[in-house]
């Protein structure tokens, strides 16, 4: 049965999908507002946030009302199943608690969200990452782990690489080629910090830091790396092309015609109406098959593009919340191994003994890799740069490596990564997306 009328039957029946949201920032807020209107067949039912207010917010901005605060799974499952919903500074009790059947994860952290997501894999549930930083770091061993749980780990709709990959899927399923695909980007800036980003941020009442990520092509690297390891395709070069569009069309005409074929690329069309959502490139040597995309006005081809011009994270989740509780279809998630990382690289001219400040800050910004490549300059991800101490001088678009740094001692998310990295060892950077791409042809 169609998706849409399996939660319209769960909603008639009185059931419904029991999510429980960690993080509850302006991301989070605005899932809260959506899902709190409600959805039919899914409630928000708990949130965890390490600050209590920011969740009461939430709920409140949500016109959700009633909730109770709890410390434990138990104290949680006795009042969802009263109807009454949750809150806790504790993440633990909503990936403990049997009254919760989906786990978004929102909190845009690497430490902290992989030790949520790793629990919620304990506890047998479903996981959403609203969490590209994480995703674009550890998504690989973090999906394997996920596996054999037996849930559903995904990345989601509405962010781009989710519009992408949504877009990507359904082409295929017409018999059609992909061999490009994604973001639509306003502007990159490498240089911006939280400073130049504070005013931005207080208008639209944003984090400077995660605002800085968005402008300086950190999110941008890490949301095609989310892409890449879900495609198979490749970064045409560190940082990708990013050619200047007056329309997301054009990209087809600006990508490397070979390189598509080769391997598929991953990379943004810059400035390009219609300003939002993503896109993808497929291609068609048919003669007889061009002449019909032409008379439907898809151009001469051999290159096509097709886009959404949309990406709505807070409304879109839904359909990934649904599609991973109902259908154990995760919206993207890794084919396998990492085919790309995003690799840290000096924001300025850095001097040893500096700490970098990770994510959005003001020393480093991150660009997307092959991970072959970035394996072989041992370059340090920008998920793992955040309180590096430099053991040298880095010039400024330097990138910085593993031996350049004094990592911080105890992180779980270094051991995931060194886990991941024995996962998959290096290998040739052109066989795994090759195959990928003979695969989706055939």
């Amino acid at each position: 049965m169609a998706l849409d009328m399996v939660l319209r039957d769960y909603e008639a029946a009185g059931r419904q999908i029991r999510v429980g949201m960690v993080g509850a920032g302006a991301t989070g807020r605005a899932i809260a507002l959506q899902l709190g209107t409600p959805v039919p067949g899914m409630r928000l039912v708990a949130i965890a946030n390490r600050t209590l207010g920011n969740a009461e917010r939430a709920f409140r901005e949500a016109k959700i009302h009633g909730w109770s605060r709890v410390s434990s799974a138990r104290e949680a499952e006795s009042a969802i199943a009263r109807g009454v919903p949750v809150l806790t500074d504790d993440a633990s009790v909503l990936t403990a608690c049997e009254a919760i059947d989906i786990i978004l994860e929102v909190t845009g952290t690497v430490e902290a969200g992989a030790a949520v997501v790793l629990d919620a894999i304990e506890h047998r549930k479903h996981v959403v990452m609203v969490n590209a930083e994480l995703d674009s770091l550890i998504g690989p061993i973090l999906n394997e782990k996920a596996r054999e749980a037996g849930v559903v780990l995904t990345n989601t709709d509405g962010d781009e690489p989710g519009v992408a990959m949504t877009l990507l899927r359904y082409l295929r399923t017409l018999g059609l080629r992909p061999v490009a695909a994604g973001n639509i980007k306003g502007m990159v800036d490498y240089y911006r910090n939280p400073e130049t980003q504070r005013a931005f941020a207080e208008k639209n009442d944003q984090d400077p830091r995660k605002v800085t990520s968005f402008a300086d092509a950190t999110k941008l690297s890490m949301e095609t790396t989310v892409l890449a390891n879900a495609t198979g395709f490749r970064a045409g070069r560190r940082g990708m092309h990013g050619p200047a569009c007056g329309d997301v069309r054009e990209i087809a005409g600006r990508l490397p015609a070979q390189a598509m074929l080769e391997t598929g690329l991953v990379d943004y069309a810059l400035g390009a109406a219609p300003h939002t959502g993503a896109f993808v490139v497929i291609h068609e040597e048919d003669p007889l098959k061009q002449a019909q995309l032409a008379y439907y006005k898809l151009g001469d081809g051999p290159f096509y593009v097709l886009y959404t011009p949309f990406h709505l994270p807070h409304l879109q989740i839904a359909s990934t919340i649904a599609r991973a509780v109902i259908q154990h279809d995760p919206t993207v998630a890794p084919l396998d191994g990492p085919v790309c990382e995003v690799v840290t690289v000096a924001k300025r001219d850095l001097k040893a003994g500096e700490s970098l400040d990770g994510i959005g800050g003001f020393t480093a910004y991150g660009l997307i890799e092959n991970a072959a490549d970035a394996r072989a300059a041992d370059a340090l991800p920008i998920g793992l740069s955040e309180d590096c101490v430099l053991r040298c001088d880095k010039r400024k678009d330097e990138v910085v490596s593993f031996a350049d740094v004094v990592l911080p001692a105890g992180r779980r998310a270094d051991a995931l990564w060194r886990e991941q990295q024995a996962r998959w060892p290096l290998r040739d950077a052109k066989a795994a997306p090759a195959r990928v791409l003979a695969e989706a042809a055939s």
